[in-house]
């Protein structure tokens, strides 16, 4: 079965063939309502349009682009991953890459090229044995084989699990006295990592933990709080709320979010640091705050942002990105004046989610590093004349 594709190099006519000028289109397996079993992004520079595909259409669609209308295209199935390069001449190579065996290289024209190793992935929650809660969120089967088409959530959630263990000998005191980590998590949503976390410090690193999640829809907090006593889990509830408003009964040692959307990861960061929280792992969502402000700044206040910046704001699409990095950028300013340490790290591979930066913070000290001043804007807000919210 193929879980996804993408698309690259067009060719220069590609407008005649398609309609528009694309430059990539990605294509996932998806479940859906209608029938349709695959979900398209179709990229031009400045656009991106979605189709929807059957499995006869997905076959039909490749077998009209590949090697043709695009020159790159890689295909993932549950066994192997497929690369197809089309060179100036036409000439066609394919790349075999199995996912638990070798690498094959082979052409059109001879026979197989290269055979490399491949080591296996081993991951914290491991494959083979079966975790309740995966299994229950339709991650896993009985037999705790890994579903394929909910395999990139298998890895994301393992990979969080790594920045968890991570910062765990932050809290070796802790630990060391029997006392639970409490963790807060914002905007939770149907809470795949918070279930994960608690299965990981409770079952694997026999840490004691209480757990709690926070998101605004009723329906979705009813479902978490459905699942927790399905599993019988002890110490993990969830609320609903407003990040900006929300006022927990204890302080949180860790404070995480996953794709807390525009502003509430600044929420979630004010809330970690005035609740002295000595870790923090972020990975933020559609942050349209500063791309707004930008938008909107009228010809006077736009001529005080420096030239050199133009370019960089001239086009929406990459006025968005620039603004997205801009916000990260600032809050990690801002947390270092908070007196933590920090890093932007890669969350998982960008093939599988353009939301790939993790803000880690760790608190340097138990001191409160403004000590009651006010956080200094940073130099390049100035410039670009915009105030976040985590300076507001």
């Amino acid at each position: 079965m193929i879980l996804s594709v993408t698309l690259s190099k067009p060719v220069n006519n590609i407008e005649d063939s398609l309609g528009k000028p694309y430059i990539k289109i990605k294509i996932r397996a998806v479940n859906t309502a209608d029938g349709a079993s695959y979900q398209a992004e179709m990229f031009t520079k400045t656009q991106v349009f979605h189709k929807k595909f059957n499995e006869k259409e997905l076959d039909e669609f490749l077998k009209q682009n590949s090697g043709i209308t695009f020159k790159n295209v890689v295909t993932r199935t549950d066994t192997e991953e497929i690369t197809l390069l089309t060179n100036k001449k036409g000439k066609t190579t394919e790349l075999h890459r199995k996912l638990a065996g070798p690498v094959i290289s082979t052409d059109s024209t001879t026979s197989p090229l290269k055979i490399l190793p491949e080591k296996k992935k081993k991951y914290l929650l491991p494959e083979g044995r079966p975790v309740p809660f995966l299994v229950l969120l339709g991650i896993m089967n009985d037999e705790g084989k890994v579903i394929s088409a909910r395999y990139d959530k298998f890895r994301q959630i393992n990979r969080f699990l790594e920045f968890i263990d991570d910062i765990l000998p932050e809290f070796a005191d802790k630990t060391a006295a029997g006392q639970p980590l409490r963790i807060a998590d914002f905007g939770c949503g149907k809470s795949y990592l918070t279930f994960a976390v608690h299965y990981f410090l409770t079952e694997i690193r026999h840490i004691p933990c209480e757990i709690e999640g926070l998101d605004l829809k009723e329906e979705v907090i009813t479902y978490c709080n459905d699942m927790a006593k399905k599993l019988g889990l002890q110490n993990l509830i969830f609320h609903t709320g407003n990040i900006a408003a929300y006022s927990g009964k204890h302080n949180p040692d860790i404070v995480i979010t996953l794709h807390a959307c525009d502003t509430a990861t600044d929420y979630a960061l004010k809330y970690a640091v005035e609740r002295e929280a000595r870790a923090i792992l972020s990975v933020p969502c559609c942050q349209h705050q500063i791309n707004t402000q930008l938008q909107k700044q009228d010809k006077a206040t736009a001529s005080e942002i420096p030239s050199e910046l133009t370019p960089l704001l001239k086009w929406g699409i990459i006025r968005e990105k620039f603004s997205s990095l801009v916000t990260d950028a600032l809050r990690g300013e801002w947390l270092e004046q908070q007196n933590y340490r920090v890093q932007m790290l890669e969350f998982i591979d960008m093939e599988h989610t353009p939301k790939n930066i993790l803000i880690r913070a760790v608190k340097a000290s138990c001191k409160k590093a403004t000590e009651g001043k006010l956080p200094e804007l940073p130099e390049l807000a100035a410039a670009l004349n915009v105030k976040p919210e985590i300076f507001s």
